[in-house]
């Protein structure tokens, strides 16, 4: 039986515990049950350590929704087939970037413990897994969407019209470049996030997104070259971000070490580790992504208004979204922290504060997005038809995202983070299925009220999701789910 640094083993009513650095035998202490809650008690992070975890994260998600409604901005001045096209393309890129950020969360789950368990050798090694399983993935993603991309739009969305079927293919065509990039650079934030230290990965997004911005600018206004125009500079940004990352995080100044080393050659043991959190969110992330796809594909039955309408209230929805993402990537590090060091009444502390945290952020956000609705639609470059109904749909989302969505999508990271991932998995592929898709289909196509039907039956999903996690956490099932590589020894 192997040991990390800073183990402890558990008999009746007592601990021993070994302190790191001293030699076997000294420095052993005895202590009583009461003792040892009393030790349990000290805060694995203060507050000044979880703002200084969080706040980066609301700029880095913030700069990520932002770069997102600048690409639709700037894509609208080359008319509404462009902006149908891109809007319909992000749907199955958003289907691959949560494939990269589910790999991602189990690394940051796994890493996590282990910093917890205080076993800085397997969170190296975890790093340099994570590494190397994420370009494989990125590199097969790339492939496939760049040699198959016409195919793909057609299948999945069927018959479009002939401008928006063009822009659709050339823009995932570009973009399928960049997806081995982005997979580098969401391991190395993920690492980054399970060691406390959001700010490099804040710093090298900022410069990403600038990258971004600058060459959408001359790529659609100086070249004029519609959807590739705001296609490549993603490409280029991306691959400077995960340049940039991937050097920092090879830093042995840092808690966890990334080295060449360990992303040579597959390791069985953490590969498995990963991926037992990594696949259940994976598998759950990309059909809540193919749900989607499939909703819009019922909207663009409806034509080019619907479809744009869409396109630009999910853009501002995501505004209203921003603080709780952060505080949902923020409560994987924390909370994994927490199980890792077998700590379950500070990880049930602490996930009560920060749903507190994302209540608050998201009444903040989404109360300014209904308060400056008008201004922020007048942006875009819409026809009134359009305008007019994405302002309905963002007040759907927005309303309801004050009461439900930290619950839906929030407090699940919680759950993930002790290894309780299949029980989110079910939840989610379960309300996808039955709510999202199946009222969305009777009311956006039997009913005929198009998009307006469709986010309704999301809010009605959100409801199912809420139920389902509350009773979860408050049950406690979740705390039996955390099987560490050398399990506590009872007496």
């Amino acid at each position: 039986m192997r040991f990390g640094p800073g183990y402890v083993i558990v008999v009746p009513r007592r601990i021993f515990c070994r302190f790191e650095g001293r030699p076997r035998g000294e420095g052993t202490i005895f202590l009583t049950q009461k003792n040892r809650e009393s030790a349990s008690a000290a805060p694995l992070f203060t507050k000044r350590a979880l703002w200084t975890l969080i706040w980066p994260l609301l700029v880095e998600q913030a700069l990520a929704v932002t770069v997102g409604m600048a690409d639709t901005m700037m894509v609208s001045r080359a008319g509404e087939a462009a902006i149908s096209g891109v809007s319909l393309v992000d749907m199955i890129n958003n289907l691959i970037i949560n494939l990269f950020a589910a790999l991602a969360t189990g690394g940051a789950v796994v890493i996590s413990q282990y910093l917890g368990a205080r076993d800085k050798p397997d969170a190296d090694r975890g790093a340099g897994q994570l590494v190397l399983l994420s370009g494989i993935l990125g590199l097969a993603a790339g492939g496939l969407c760049l040699a198959a991309a016409a195919p793909i739009v057609r299948v999945v969305y069927g018959a479009l019209d002939a401008d928006v079927f063009s822009a659709s293919v050339e823009y995932l065509r570009i973009t399928a470049v960049s997806y081995p990039f982005l997979a580098l650079y969401n391991a190395g934030a993920a690492l980054f996030r399970s060691m406390g230290n959001s700010r490099i990965s804040m710093r090298v997004s900022i410069l990403m997104n600038a990258i971004n911005i600058a060459g959408n600018a001359v790529g659609v206004f100086v070249l004029h070259l519609g959807v590739a125009g705001v296609a490549w500079p993603s490409v280029i940004s991306r691959a400077v971000a995960a340049v940039l990352i991937l050097r920092a995080a090879a830093s042995p100044e840092n808690a966890v070490t990334l080295a060449p080393a360990a992303c040579r050659r597959l390791d069985g043991m953490l590969v498995r580790r990963i991926l037992n959190i990594g696949v259940p969110s994976a598998f759950e992330n990309s059909l809540f992504q193919a749900g989607r796809i499939l909703v819009v594909s019922m909207i663009a039955a409806f034509g080019t208004v619907q479809i744009s309408a869409n396109a630009v209230a999910n853009n501002l929805d995501g505004m209203g979204i921003i603080p709780g993402q952060a505080l949902g990537l923020a409560m994987i590090a924390v909370v994994g922290r927490c199980v890792g060091a077998r700590d379950y009444g500070q990880a049930v502390r602490y996930t009560r504060r920060m749903m507190g945290y994302a209540y608050l952020a998201m009444a903040l956000s989404n109360g300014a997005i209904l308060l400056f609705l008008p201004q922020l639609l007048g942006l875009y470059e819409l026809s009134g038809e359009t305008a007019a109904l994405a302002m309905l749909l963002v007040r759907i989302h927005a309303g309801c995202a004050l009461v439900l969505w930290p619950l839906a999508f929030v407090l699940p990271n919680a759950l993930r983070a002790a290894g309780d991932v299949r029980f989110t998995m079910l939840v989610s592929i379960f309300s996808m299925a039955v709510w999202r898709l199946g009222f969305s289909y009777i009311l956006a196509l039997e009913l005929g009220h198009g998009a307006v039907g469709v986010w309704i039956a999301m809010v009605i999903d959100w409801v199912c999701r809420s139920s389902c996690f509350v009773l979860r956490f408050a049950r406690g099932r979740w705390k039996s789910k955390y099987k560490p590589d050398t399990p506590v020894a009872d007496g």
